[in-house]
Order: structure tokens, then sequence, then C-alpha cells
């Protein structure tokens, strides 16, 4: 972007200095206009040359995608970065005071719970991202679904956590953090415990803040929750944040505290239900009604899209985890991918273009 712009300033005052020393004669000035549009012609046509050499996908900049297993260390590295300076984090990571662990060592060690996190939820949750670099990042459970089984415990690398944690860490997390989370959640959300969806991770790189990413991230997800007629659920660890939340519908219900440490760490309880005919009134907007009833845009024999199939299983995860995984209902299906990880199918999961698959 800087060299672009550099580009674009350097051909501004080269079309400047040719006006300005073309002001004796009309002739000369329409000869030097003409050479100036041919120079900043040539600027534009370069500019676009490089957009086009660029390998990152376009579609990239403001469509959300799932990540892979492949992409699980840029996620995470996203992650690691937007969260850094949380007070969460930082209670798990950094938990003994004076402790001879190097900076290094300790941002090492947040990677890495960050890289677990984002696998066990490409194994068997939903990760999704934008941007074209991983700007942001979002981490789900779906309901049915459970981080307890031993082989994603395995293959997402969770249980390096018992060697890697220190001694005070491992408690926090094993004795404290996990079982306070699972039942914080079920006394939430009560019998709806194994409806909801879970919102385990939501972060934005530092220098990729303010363009709505995290935005349509959560915008995406609401949109799923309001069809399925499901809550969601989440922990805020910032009070900054419950603000930006409650812009989408979340609300507050209680906090809970860690307490391990010298200072208790917050967190916040949240809650979105489901806006069922909220989204009915904004497809009605979308497709009026022609005067037979039927949706002006579409034909009165299409056959009304298949929804996702339903769930039921409360869930774990790295931040916010439940120890077993309870209940005997079918799982969750979660949508199809190709191998690009982008086609998915279902009233969700649409195409650039809009259309159902």
């Amino acid at each position: 972007m800087e060299v672009m712009d550099t580009t674009i300033t350097t051909a501004t005052a080269l079309v400047s200095n040719h006006c300005h020393h073309s002001a004796s004669t009309t002739t000369t000035t329409t000869i030097t206009t003409t050479a100036a549009a041919a120079v900043a012609a040539a600027v534009l046509e370069q500019l676009k040359q490089r957009r086009r050499s660029s390998l990152v996908p376009p579609k990239w900049e403001d469509s959300v995608r799932v990540v892979g297993m492949s992409e699980c260390r840029e996620a995470a590295l996203a992650l690691a970065h937007a969260f850094a300076g949380d007070e969460y984090v930082q209670y798990l990571v950094d938990p003994d005071a004076g402790s001879p662990s190097s900076a290094e060592d300790k941002w090492k060690l947040h990677v890495n719970c960050m890289v677990y996190c984002v696998s066990a939820h490409c194994l068997k949750g939903l990760a999704t991202t934008i941007g074209p670099d991983y700007d942001s990042v979002a981490l789900w459970l779906p309901p049915g679904r459970d981080l307890d089984g031993w082989w994603t415990l395995f293959r997402s690398g969770m249980w390096k956590l018992n060697f890697q944690l220190s001694a005070e860490g491992k408690k926090r997390y094993y004795e404290e953090i996990l079982p306070l989370l699972h039942d914080t959640k079920a006394a939430v959300l009560g019998d709806r415990d194994a409806d909801a969806w879970y919102l385990v991770y939501l972060g934005t790189k530092p220098n990729s803040q303010g363009r709505g990413y995290a935005k349509r991230l959560l915008e995406d997800m609401i949109q799923r929750a309001d069809v399925e007629n499901r809550p969601i659920y989440l922990e805020s660890s910032a009070l900054s944040n419950n603000a930006y939340y409650a812009k989408f519908g979340f609300e507050v219900k209680r906090d809970i505290y860690l307490k391990r440490g010298q200072a208790p760490v917050r967190l916040s309880i949240m809650v979105r239900e489901p806006r069922p005919m909220q989204l009915l009134a904004a497809c009605e907007a979308a497709y009026p009604r022609s005067a037979g009833g039927a949706p002006s845009s579409l034909s009165s024999t299409s056959s009304s899209p298949s929804l996702p199939a339903s769930s039921s299983t409360p869930t774990s995860t790295f931040s916010s985890s439940s120890l077993s995984s309870l209940g005997d209902k079918p799982s969750f299906s979660l949508p199809e991918m190709d191998s690009g990880g982008t086609k998915r199918k279902g009233v969700w999961w649409q195409e650039e273009n809009g259309d159902e698959e």
C-alpha cells in the first residue's frame, strides 16, 4: 500500500510540475496536459497490473471463509496477536509472579495454546476468518459438538498443555477454569445448554482493527443462529467488549471471576437470543411478495431450502469447556466444503453470488 501511495504521489507531483511550467502559452499547455494525462494513465495501468499480479484471492478481503487444518498456525498467530494483552490469557500463560520464564518463552506458549485451540475447532468445531491475511478469526462450537474425544485431543496437540503449562497454570486450567466455565454455561442456558452456538474466540489483529472484519464474522453466524432459532453464548474477558457485543443483541447474564491470581479476572457471560421474526422481516424486505402471495423474485414452484440438521450435546473448548460429553442425541452435521475451504452448502453457507447451492 505504501508503494502504491508513493507512486500516486509521484505521478501527481509530475502532473503538477508539468502544468506549472506550461502556463506561458496555450500550445505548451495543451501539449503538457496531454503528456500529463498519458503519465497518469500509465501509472493507473501499472497499479492495475500490480493488483492483478497478487496471488491473494480478491474475495478474501470481504468474504467469510472456513479455516482448514493446513491454515491453523496462520489463524492461531492472528488470535495470538489479538489476545496478547488479554487478562484471561495472561492469567493462564503467566500465572507465576516472578517466574524465571522469559518473555519469549511465554509468547511461544501463548501461540502454542492458540494453535492447539484452532486445530481442535477445525477438527470438531468451526473456525472462520476474513481478510487477506487472517485479519480476524472466530472459533465456534456448534450444538452437538465437543472437543473431549481423545483423538481430537491428540491430533490438535491439546494434550501437550499438561506438559507445557506451569504447575500453577495447570491448576488454574484443569481445576478452576474448566469446571467453572462448564458449570456456568449449564446454569445460564439450562435446558438449552445443548442447543446453543458457542463463540469461543473472536479476535482481530491490532493492525486490522476498525475495518469491520469482526462484525462480518459475527453477522455471518447470527444469520445462521436466527435461521435455526438458537441462542449464541460467549464469555467476554474485557468490559470494553461488552458494549460492542450488545450492539448485536447480546445481553450480560452474569459475571464470574477467576480467583487464583493476585487480582480476580472477570469474565462476563453474554447470550444473544434468536430473532427469527427479525430475519423474516429482512427476507420479506429483500423479496417482496407479489399479488399472488409468493415472493415476486422466486418461482411459485420453487422448493424451500433445507436447513441443517439439528443437534444437541454440550460442548467443550480450550478457553471454555465442558469436562465430559453428556446426552445421546444425534450430533450436529456441519455443512460440507470443497478442498479450498470456501464452498459451503445450505441456507447460511452461500457462494459469492449469493445463490444457494
